[in-house]
C-alpha cells in the first residue's frame, strides 16, 4: 500500500510547476544567493526538493547542490527536469527525519512545503530540525520557510 504522500503527489505533482507560488523561484533563490554572498563552493542540501525547482535554479547559477525528497514520483519529475536542460543534479530519496549526513553541507534549504507542513506533530518536525543540524558543518545555515496557518483564513475574508 502506497503513503499518503506518494498518492497525493502522483497526482498533484504533474500539476505542482504550475502552481502560482512557482513564479516565486527566482527571486527565492536571488535572496539565497545574497544570503550566502553569491559563494559558489559552498555544498548545499535541498530538503524536500520536490519537482528540483530550487535545485535546478541554482545549478544554473553554478552551485554545487544535492536535493531531497520522500516522493519517489516527485523525485522522477525532478530528474526529468534536469535532464531535459543538460544538468548534473544528484537527487536522493531520504526522510527529512532520519538524514545519513554529518557534518556534510554549509547551506541546507527547506522552502515551500519541503517538510513542516507534511508533517502530523510538533515533534516530526523537531525531528527534522535536528536532522538538518546534525547534516550542516558547524558554520552553516538553514533558511527555511513555512506556511502560516492562518493563510487560508485571511484569503476567505472579504
Amino acid at each position: 500500500m502506497k503513503k499518503w504522500y506518494e498518492s497525493l503527489f502522483e497526482n498533484y505533482g504533474k500539476k505542482y510547476d504550475n502552481e502560482s507560488f512557482t513564479k516565486g523561484t527566482i527571486g527565492e533563490c536571488d535572496f539565497i544567493e545574497k544570503e550566502i554572498d553569491f559563494d559558489k563552493s559552498l555544498k548545499i542540501i535541498d530538503i524536500g526538493c520536490g519537482t528540483g525547482r530550487h535545485s535546478i535554479e541554482l545549478t544554473k547559477r553554478g552551485y554545487n547542490i544535492i536535493g531531497i525528497d520522500l516522493s519517489d514520483s516527485q523525485l522522477k519529475q525532478a530528474k526529468e527536469k534536469a535532464k531535459a536542460q543538460n544538468l548534473e543534479i544528484e537527487f536522493q530519496k531520504h526522510d527529512a527525519r532520519k538524514l545519513p549526513f554529518k557534518d556534510d553541507f554549509d547551506l541546507a534549504i527547506m522552502l515551500c512545503e519541503g517538510g513542516f507542513c507534511l508533517m502530523e506533530t510538533d515533534e516530526m518536525n523537531f525531528e527534522i530540525l535536528r536532522n538538518v543540524a546534525k547534516s550542516l558543518k558547524k558554520s552553516g545555515k538553514l533558511i527555511f520557510t513555512t506556511l502560516n496557518g492562518l493563510f487560508p483564513l485571511y484569503h476567505s475574508v472579504e
